[in-house]
């Protein structure tokens, strides 16, 4: 006999785990199934962004920053040392603790709030029963009154270039190399390329990337995007556009990537391969035939604004349905849900959700870009401001990047926000307020910012539009 829930959910990742705290916080009696495993064989909570994405990117981006520091900052504050080196075992081991920290976190905040926790792989069937393999073989029946499916994503795999856990790898891969590769290549120019490039380049791998498309980070503001690849070419990433690859082959240690551009076809060595083009919704295996829950050509599962599948009880939130695969969408998706099903407002507003890559210098939008606002013939003014003018970030020996704002001409609305340069993964939260407040560029130009921070260049950007900067010509 199935044990009765008001709300099971499919997957502990970001949109699973916030809408099952949510569920319950709200006095709904749920259950939260997830398969995943940590390095010890043992549950892991979290799903990808906190096992082998979001968390561990950045412990490791940190370490390697802190490396970079050394050799190409530290100088100019008159701090000298001799002959720097890099523990990667350490380094590894240090981000490996802190996902363990946030995972087990989880686990205590489930018992906290009285989530019951299945660990194995849960199915929808039909009648909204999800049956759970769990890890031992053995299977448990749950039935929600409703169900919300998290599922996640997979790295997507090329077929010339399957992941062997060695020389051809997913970011899973890249988090735990045991030495710095002397040559890296990566397939694709995202987020998750341009991180874990930019992670080993800074402790001395050398990085080409191959992107098949004709433009560099086509989804950013086309000015910050120019920005961004002068400043990472500065840093000796290799980044080739219009690359694409066709095959790869692995001899002994080493990989040989062929791939074709403009000028024909080349081939590179390298001794690892990072392939990076995406990822795609965990769904393979997970509806039973007669759920009634429809699958897109893409994967994903279908739903409506409010993420509900058009079957009675059943939702789906995260990386498994539309919109940006990104850890903090599925979190407002998770709770947004969990207080629909508990009948109070939920919402999640797509046009305000921030986009962060956290690359140096860090790249960060809200809202539309200046080439979406041509397209669409809506009227804009934009103001922007550098770094390099900024008192703080000078003081930081951190001058790259600059914020622009967009505005509608003629009620003044902020429109989008965007940013290269140090931190901006903080400031653009700014943005984000504002709009969500429906504010103008003179609402945030007549708002004090404190001197000297790094803040002021948001500021200063919003002032500009108006034409009244006061650090730099209008």
């Amino acid at each position: 006999m199935a044990e009765q829930f008001d709300v099971v959910v499919i997957g502990a990742g970001p949109a699973g785990y916030h809408a099952a705290i949510r569920a319950a916080q709200l006095g709904l009696k749920t259950a939260c199934i997830d398969a995943a495993l940590g390095k010890d064989g043992k549950p892991a909570l979290g799903g990808t962004c906190l096992r082998v994405g979001c968390i561990p990117s950045k412990a490791l981006l940190d370490s390697s920053r802190q490396f970079w520091n050394m050799g190409h900052i530290f100088g100019d504050h008159g701090i000298s040392f001799n002959d720097a080196k890099i523990d990667v075992g350490a380094m590894v081991g240090r981000k490996d603790k802190i996902v363990k920290q946030f995972t087990g976190g989880i686990a205590q905040l489930f018992k906290a709030n009285k989530v019951a926790a299945y660990y194995g792989f849960g199915q929808l069937q039909a009648g909204n029963v999800v049956t759970v393999k769990q890890h031992d073989g053995s299977t448990v029946e749950l039935k929600g009154t409703n169900v919300i499916i998290a599922a996640g994503s997979d790295s997507i795999e090329l077929p010339f270039a399957k992941f062997n856990g060695d020389t051809i790898v997913d970011n899973v891969g890249a988090l735990d190399f045991t030495e710095v590769p002397k040559r890296l290549a990566v397939i694709g120019a995202g987020v998750i390329g341009l991180e874990l490039g930019s992670v080993w380049k800074r402790l001395g791998a050398e990085v080409t990337i191959l992107e098949a498309m004709p433009e560099f980070l086509a989804a950013a503001d086309s000015e910050a995007a120019k920005v961004a690849a002068k400043e990472f070419k500065k840093q000796g990433l290799d980044i080739q556009l219009n690359a694409k690859v066709s095959k790869t082959e692995v001899k002994g240690k080493e990989v040989l990537v062929t791939y074709s551009d403009a000028s024909g076809e080349k081939t590179i060595t390298v001794d690892k391969l990072l392939v990076a083009v995406g990822r795609r919704a965990a769904t393979k295996g997970l509806l039973a035939d007669g759920t009634g829950v429809q699958v897109n050509e893409r994967g994903q599962i279908v739903v409506d604004d409010h993420c509900h599948t058009g079957v009675d009880g059943v939702w789906a939130v995260g990386d498994c349905v539309r919109g940006p695969m990104l850890a903090h969408k599925g979190f407002e998706e998770g709770i947004a849900v969990a207080e629909l099903i508990a009948g109070l407002p939920g919402h999640v507003n797509f046009d305000t959700i921030p986009w962060v890559i956290y690359t140096e210098p860090e790249l960060a939008w809200v809202g539309k870009t200046e080439q979406q606002l041509k397209a669409e013939g809506i009227p804009y003014k934009a103001g922007s401001f550098p770094f390099a003018a900024n008192g703080r970030a000078v003081a930081m020996s951190e001058p790259a990047g600059f914020v622009k704002v967009l505005a509608h001409a003629e009620t003044d609305r902020i429109l989008g926000m965007h940013m290269v340069g140090v931190n901006v993964s903080e400031l653009v939260h700014e943005g984000v307020l504002a709009m969500e407040f429906s504010g103008s560029a003179d609402d945030l130009a007549r708002i004090c910012h404190a001197h000297p921070s790094l803040s002021e260049v948001v500021h200063d950007a919003a002032m500009a539009v108006g034409k009244r900067s006061i650090h730099k010509a209008n």
